[in-house]
């Protein structure tokens, strides 16, 4: 069966859910192995295990969080050059994409960025895409192997598929080019207790109509009685009432969790660029002509600094 490379990301020592997406996919291809850097914890192993890895490649070289992206990259492609796999998958975040463009242009491949499907037709790769801020999808034939794609965040919920899997480690020299950017210091973000934004399941966004940075506090309480993500439209984040890290749109972050609550947002083409993907959208604006009422699955017309509160009580109501 053909293998399928899949850059898996660790936060300590569990594996992020966009990894065990990416595994879940690889499986409609073939055979999962995955790429890790450094040495896993026993933890890590189980749990690609369990989602169908039957290969797992360390790369124990300290250099990898040392310099940028380069050093990741270049591991990748020499794994593909040694091991010729049908694909390879890379969540789509900003240090994802780096790395897959490198590694196409490297291997001379194919590459699809933002899929959120994939399938094989006729030995060859095809992924779906949802492009032109969600109006349209695309469905892409990659002819040029190994297909190199990168998925969306919440493209398909990880299920397991227990797996025996070997560990094998791979020594790999860093080149010069690749030191040539040094990582000289790091200041770990303060943990608000909430999920990351491109990786939860529920997102609750505020815009230009909480109107305050009080206003936006209704949202973040919304959120923590969800057990939610907090985000932003861009007005949100210019005015100072949330982190640019929190902002939702074309300049912003995309995502696609299974629920998204906008409160507040109009529902711009720029904001629907970055969430129109997701599976079910929940709109509160007391402008019943919104354009983001054109796009929610449900939609409340009313004063959000009413609905808000009244719709947190109840959640807390009923989870205590």
């Amino acid at each position: 069966m053909s293998e399928v490379l899949v850059l898996v990301e660790t936060s300590g020592s569990t594996v992020r859910i966009p990894s065990l997406e990416l595994l879940t996919l690889a499986r409609r291809l073939g055979e999962p192995s995955a790429v890790l850097f450094g040495s896993p914890e026993d933890s890590v192993v189980a749990a690609l295990a369990e989602h169908g890895a039957t290969t797992l490649y360390a790369v124990p070289a300290p250099e990898m969080e040392e310099f940028l992206s380069l050093p990741k990259a270049e591991a990748v492609t020499d794994l593909a050059r040694r091991l010729s796999p049908t694909a390879v998958f890379i969540t789509s975040s900003p240090e994802g994409k780096d790395i897959a463009a490198r590694v196409a242009v490297a291997l001379d491949s194919g590459i699809i960025t933002d899929a959120v499907d994939v399938t094989s037709e006729d030995g060859d790769v095809v992924a779906t895409q949802s492009i032109v801020a969600g109006r349209f999808v695309a469905t892409t034939r990659v002819v040029r192997s190994p297909a190199v794609l990168t998925f969306r965040p919440n493209s398909v919920e990880p299920s397991p598929a227990p797996s025996s899997a070997t560990l094998e480690t791979v020594d790999l020299s860093v080149s010069e080019v690749a030191r040539g950017a040094r990582v000289v210091a790091t200041t770990p973000k303060e943990s608000t207790g909430r999920p990351d934004l491109t990786d939860a399941a529920v997102v609750v966004a505020g815009g230009r109509g909480v109107g305050s940075a009080e206003g936006f506090a209704k949202v973040e309480s919304l959120a923590d009685a969800l057990g939610a993500a907090v985000g932003a439209s861009r007005t949100a984040t210019d005015v100072g009432w949330a982190p640019h890290e929190s902002q939702i749109g074309q300049t912003g972050k995309t995502i696609a969790p299974a629920l998204y609550v906008a409160a507040g947002i109009s529902g711009a083409i720029q904001h629907r660029a970055g969430m129109q993907s997701s599976k079910t959208i929940v709109a509160v604006n007391k402008d019943p002509k919104a354009p983001i009422f054109g796009i929610a699955d449900f939609g409340v017309v009313g004063d959000l600094h009413t609905v808000l509160p009244a719709l947190t009580e109840e959640i807390v109501r009923r989870r205590t």
